[in-house]
């Protein structure tokens, strides 16, 4: 029986040298039998923010400084690092969102951007730029390999958990506290 892990986190192990990947949570956006795609959760990029990018596409005026506005943006993957994907709650569907659990929608249509700051604006939200993918099976390798874990995901770690506190706080899901985890695989 395969395991469907749509809507899990995945944990990078301490192991992982690869910089795009090291300390890192994805959240598996979609995975059926033809690979798996994910957003990289707890990454975010120095000095942008999410106003950065509503100017520069000339979406918004800003006027005021909000909490919304200021969030950071994220790198969230290695492919297609020029591309926006927004991880949302689910207060509203837009004109490219993706159903990928009951309560988290993936947009990348303009229209998400211009509701920022509006009653359209979606509860919580993640503004990634880049995605991650994996081939048929290669995922399911690494995770044989022990290069990740998986987890359940929910809603706090994916939208209000501190950045640096994501990697840690997805292991406890688990009931893994991954900072010894770091001490006993490098005393290994």
């Amino acid at each position: 029986m395969k395991i469907v892990l749509q809507n899990h986190f995945l944990i990078a192990m301490p192991g992982i040298e690869d910089p795009f990947f090291k300390k890192s949570v994805v959240y598996i956006c979609k995975h059926d039998s033809n690979g798996t795609m994910g957003i990289i959760i707890n990454k975010p990029i120095e000095n942008l923010k999410i106003k950065d990018i509503l100017i520069k596409l000339k979406i918004k005026d800003i006027k005021k400084e909000s909490a919304e506005i200021n969030k950071p943006v994220i790198l969230g993957g290695p492919q297609s690092g020029d591309r926006g994907f927004i991880l949302h709650s689910s207060k509203k569907k837009f004109s490219s969102s993706i159903e990928v659990s009951k309560n988290t929608l993936i947009t990348t249509s303009k229209d998400i951007l211009e509701s920022i700051e509006t009653l359209e604006n979606p509860n919580n939200m993640l503004l990634a730029l880049g995605y991650c993918s994996w081939k048929k099976d290669q995922l399911e390798n690494e995770i044989l390999q022990n290069t990740w874990i998986t987890a359940p995901a929910n809603s706090y770690i994916l939208f209000k958990a501190p950045m640096k506190n994501k990697w840690y706080e997805a292991a406890k899901i688990l009931g893994i506290d991954i900072k010894k985890t770091i001490i006993n695989f490098g005393n290994a």
